[in-house]
């Protein structure tokens, strides 16, 4: 065995750094962090589908750069260039979404040019990317972005079918018949405020199966 043999590419450190942010450390349910796209992007399913895979794609790369830079980088600049670098891939993602998705980048409107201040993203470059390689970077931007994500569809999903009766815009309710039985979409769930109320019973649930997150909280 050489002196400094490679480790596997899905090592179990490496497994670990893409399954923590989907439940113990979950960027949205454990850190509290970008709980603004919860509350704005969640009223439909296909916008927040975007916004998840948007800002996979934004954090997963950025997270390579920025680990790719880390040496040659002086520390009072960091911070900007970070900045850079996340804009410049919000900008690329938001052309992207114009040219293919026109009517789903209406949709969310500045919401994809806030990527940039997102805490997620900027949290993960100063934690994680500015001390560690490449491969790694990725796995741990890939799996923060999907722990994020798999919080704005599940919001999502419950919003537009209890609000509106529809999943992907497809009328589900009036095509199980429902309405014709007296049943009415609950309009509250397309509030802000049912975002917030649907991610903290999340939490909820989260938490009363894993008690070391109450402990370690």
């Amino acid at each position: 065995m050489s002196k400094q043999e490679k480790e596997p590419l899905l090592s179990a450190k490496n497994i670990k750094l893409l399954r923590e942010p989907l439940g113990s450390s979950n960027p949205i349910t454990v850190q509290v962090l970008g709980i603004c796209s919860a509350l704005a992007v969640t009223v439909k399913l296909k916008p927040a589908i975007v916004m998840a895979l948007s800002v996979v794609v934004v954090l997963a790369v950025s997270n390579v750069v920025i680990s790719l830079l880390r040496k040659s980088v002086p520390q009072r600049i960091r911070i900007i260039v970070q900045l850079v670098v996340i804009a410049t891939m919000v900008i690329l993602v938001d052309e992207f979404l114009r040219a293919f998705a026109f009517d789903i980048s209406k949709q969310l409107s500045v919401f994809v040019g806030l990527i940039i201040t997102n805490c997620i993203i900027m949290g993960r470059l100063e934690a994680f990317a500015l001390a560690n390689k490449p491969w790694e970077s990725f796995l741990d931007g890939l799996g923060n972005a999907a722990g994020y994500g798999w919080i704005l569809i599940v919001v999502a999903f419950f919003r537009e079918f209890l609000g509106s009766g529809t999943i992907m815009d497809y009328p589900v309710m009036e095509k199980l018949g429902l309405p014709t039985i007296g049943y009415e979409n609950n309009g509250m769930m397309i509030l802000p405020p049912m975002a917030l109320i649907t991610v903290g019973i999340i939490i909820w649930v989260q938490r009363s199966k894993n008690r070391d997150l109450i402990e370690n909280n």
